[in-house]
């Protein structure tokens, strides 16, 4: 058995990278897969906070030289492809081995971390929320598809292209999806990545149903294009603006409805009654076996008042194991959670 140690990206966010070291554990466990790790948690070395685990046998001798073979990668794959995982490193009579890892992004990372702006997510937080919801699926094996309901200026859209997956999107605000095309193709250009892009007027019956960005993606040396579809639009008219296409992951970080209600800790408003009318609307849009991931403020919606929500619109809610440890601490009036849930295959 050997004991190795993940030292965490370290975070602009201080309350959030205050927490990175005990959010990243959970999504560990629940990313693994087929990896047998046993006793993860964290760990302090020097004043350093790590995410230990213990692995059976030695780190595979091609993954110590830095050689890349078949069948011997799986180590460096799986915590390479976490949220907040800067470096790996086998606990190796008090010293520590470097392990490498193995980076399968299809785009750097400043995809994610040029655009700032008021509001945004942490991107680490974002891809922590994909990563673990795509983890939940049993799907079979080949590109995901990924829809973002409620999904501003693109944070998670830009974490599933860099993962590989085909994305799309819902934003009532029409200025976020402008925002997030000039960015796209202003990234795909000085990147000089081969691309379509355009937003276009959606007209239906004469009517005018606001805007629709489509892209068109050839990573180089990355296989067939990417699709992106933004409408803009209700999210709880999604259903209504893709038709029939469906999806394997439905992903988004919820409004936390401190701009957009009144009252205290608890009070009911405007993000809960969003989702109770929306998850039924997205959980309809989820292939069978496709998962279902929200984070949310837990002070303007319990854990349990959103796993009802999420049964009574067909879904299986994960309520253990890792699933259960991703609530933490924004502001002192956000305590923001992770649920996931599963659409049965009957």
């Amino acid at each position: 058995m050997s004991r190795y140690l993940i030292l965490v990206t370290p975070a602009a966010n201080r309350v959030f990278a205050g927490q990175a070291a005990e959010l990243t554990a959970a999504e560990l466990e629940a990313c693994a897969g087929e990896l047998p790790i046993s006793d993860v948690g964290t760990s302090t070395v020097a004043g350093i906070d790590y995410v230990g685990f213990d692995l059976p046998g030695p780190a595979p001798a091609d993954q110590r030289t830095g050689v890349d073979q078949a069948g011997d990668a799986d180590l460096g794959r799986v915590i390479g492809g976490l949220s907040s995982a800067y470096a790996l490193f086998e606990l190796d009579d008090d010293r520590l081995r470097p392990v490498r890892l193995i980076d399968d992004d299809r785009f750097a990372d400043d995809l994610v971390t040029i655009p700032k702006y008021q509001g945004k997510t942490n991107e680490q937080f974002t891809r922590l929320l994909t990563n673990v919801t795509a983890a939940a699926a049993d799907r079979p094996a080949g590109r995901l598809s990924l829809l973002d309901p409620l999904c501003g200026r693109g944070t998670t859209l830009s974490v599933g292209l860099m993962l590989g997956y085909d994305v799309a999107g819902v934003e009532a605000d029409t200025k976020s999806v402008e925002a997030y095309t000039a960015f796209l193709k202003t990234y795909l250009r000085r990147k000089r990545i081969k691309h379509k892009a355009e937003l276009q007027p959606v007209r239906r019956e004469g009517r005018s149903l606001g805007k629709r960005l489509v892209a068109d993606i050839a990573a180089e040396g990355c296989g067939p294009s990417q699709q992106l579809t933004v409408f803009t639009g209700d999210t709880r008219q999604s259903a209504a603006l893709f038709g029939k296409r469906t999806f394997d992951l439905v992903v988004t970080d919820a409004p936390y409805g401190v701009a957009h209600e009144s009252g205290g800790r608890g009070a009911k408003g405007a993000s809960a009654g969003l989702l109770g009318e929306a998850i039924g609307v997205w959980a309809g849009q989820l292939r069978a076996g496709g998962a279902l991931g929200i984070s949310w403020n837990t002070y303007r919606l319990t854990r349990e008042e959103l796993a009802e929500i999420m049964i009574n619109s067909g879904l299986q809610p994960i309520m253990d194991g890792p699933y259960a440890r991703f609530a933490h601490r924004v502001d002192s009036s956000i305590n923001r959670d992770i649920m996931v849930a599963r659409r049965p295959r009957s």
